[in-house]
């Protein structure tokens, strides 16, 4: 589903955020990458969303070769991969609904499959009479998991999860992942970078542990073995 070769990433500062990685993720599995700041997990994900090019090395990501990727393609690959950020990066000036509405309309899905699709995310994530609240409106958990909604209504086969836990308390965290593994469960591959060393070993997973742009530690039913 994943594969990386070789891959590196320079800045214009000229040191690697990425040193000639490799990475082999399988459809369906559930995996943690790991590492302290500057270890080069951000740079992962953008190359995933092909908001950066690698300096060096391949990246194929469900049978595309992002290197030779042409612009006009990106959007339906895009499509192929859910996102949830930490800061939840929902349109304030829309309700609940219409978030989760807006990711299908941008795929010009029709309006009687929003109308059915929307509400059954909503309960999917346990906020099915929050459809007509605002972000404001909702507490940080609450926000997650719209958002969590909205990365999944158009039925990604890839979720990266970028520090998804980071902004909530305890309790909300363990829902959030509870809600992850599930989605992982319905054969949804999932890529989750955290700092949250309790989660991680905790839930036993394959983890990925990297260390200034290299992966130190590659884990199955592995722990958060980096020390900050």
């Amino acid at each position: 589903m994943i594969d990386l070769e070789n891959v590196s990433k320079s800045y214009s500062t000229g040191q690697p955020a990425l040193n000639g990685i490799n990475l082999h993720i399988e459809p369906g599995e559930f995996v943690f990458v790991v590492g302290n700041s500057g270890s080069g997990k951000s740079t992962l994900i953008k190359l995933l969303l092909k908001e950066l090019e690698p300096t060096e090395g391949t990246i194929t990501v469900d049978g595309f070769e992002l290197g030779t990727l042409k612009r006009r393609n990106i959007p339906k690959y895009r499509r192929k991969i859910g996102v949830v950020f930490q800061d939840f990066r929902l349109l304030k000036d829309r309700n609940v609904y219409e978030n989760i509405a807006f990711a299908q309309r941008i795929i010009q899905t029709p309006t009687k499959d929003i109308k059915k699709r929307v509400p059954k995310m909503l309960s999917l994530v346990g906020l099915a009479e929050k459809y007509r609240a605002f972000p404001k409106e909702l507490s940080g958990g609450e926000q997650q998991r719209v958002a969590l909604a909205r990365a999944l209504v158009n039925k990604p086969e890839i979720l990266l999860a970028d520090e998804p836990t980071g902004n909530l308390d305890p309790k909300n965290s363990w829902e959030i992942m509870k809600l992850l593994e599930r989605v992982n469960k319905n054969g949804t591959t999932v890529l989750v970078v955290t700092h949250n060393r309790e989660i991680v070993d905790a839930m036993q997973k394959r983890v990925v542990t990297m260390q200034k742009g290299v992966i130190v530690s590659d884990e199955e039913n592995g722990g958060y073995i980096y020390e900050d």
